[in-house]
């Protein structure tokens, strides 16, 4: 079976994605600049339903858009984010933070691993921003660091999808099992046969992977 992962910006459509096959779902407002933190009450309510029909939840943890180097300030919104999400009884929490250089901030990704005791995670499209020569070391990182799954275009999101088979293929191998690596960006309802079975994967990530909701 393919888990579908459906990114939502709210609870409006989060009934009709579960209709429609979402395995699971990713809570991230404000996709046009990548997604950023729901409110507490769409996190509260989006889990309350769907644990109702057994559906995990996935809440992106981002207090902007923009790049992903965070100030201290920006990291204890984002730790309690990391908190709130948690006592609600949310499944998994969504983040990624990165150096001035590309790699890895390895600091702040402890102290939200740290927050995140017990939850899935997953490293978002941030790994995409990540130089390709610094990736390798990243997924050795992240894999040692508990990291559930990488979401990842393969590329820049402007670019198909099926371009970037070569790089997720890639990144699969060097994962090697460790982690999960969880295609996204571009994959609808019409390719996520194609895309899953290309890249020998069982999940996938999209705004339309169950289709236009």
């Amino acid at each position: 079976m393919i888990i579908k992962e459906v990114a939502l910006e709210n609870f409006t459509k989060v009934p009709s994605a579960i209709r429609s096959d979402a395995n699971r779902l990713e809570l991230c407002d404000n996709l046009a600049v990548g997604g950023t933190t729901v409110s507490k009450g769409v996190m509260a309510e989006t889990q309350k339903y769907a644990s109702e029909h057994h559906v995990p939840v996935m809440a992106m943890i981002r207090p902007r858009g923009g790049n992903f180097i965070y100030t201290d300030t920006e990291l204890k919104i984002m730790e309690a984010d990391v908190f709130q999400a948690q006592e609600l009884g949310v499944d998994g929490v969504v983040f990624g933070a990165l150096d001035k250089d590309g790699s890895l901030d390895t600091d702040a990704l402890e102290m939200l691993i740290a927050a995140a005791g017990g939850m899935q995670i997953t490293f978002h499209m941030a790994f995409d921003a990540i130089p390709a020569d610094k990736q390798s070391a990243a997924i050795d990182w992240l894999a040692d660091a508990g990291i559930d799954r990488i979401l990842t275009h393969g590329g820049a999101l402007d670019t198909a999808i099926t371009d970037n088979y070569t790089n997720l293929k890639q990144t699969i191998k060097q994962a090697n099992g460790r982690l999960i690596i969880l295609p996204g960006g571009g994959i609808t309802a019409q390719n996520v046969r194609d895309v899953t079975q290309e890249l020998s994967v069982n999940e996938a990530h999209g705004t339309r992977i169950v289709g236009v909701l």
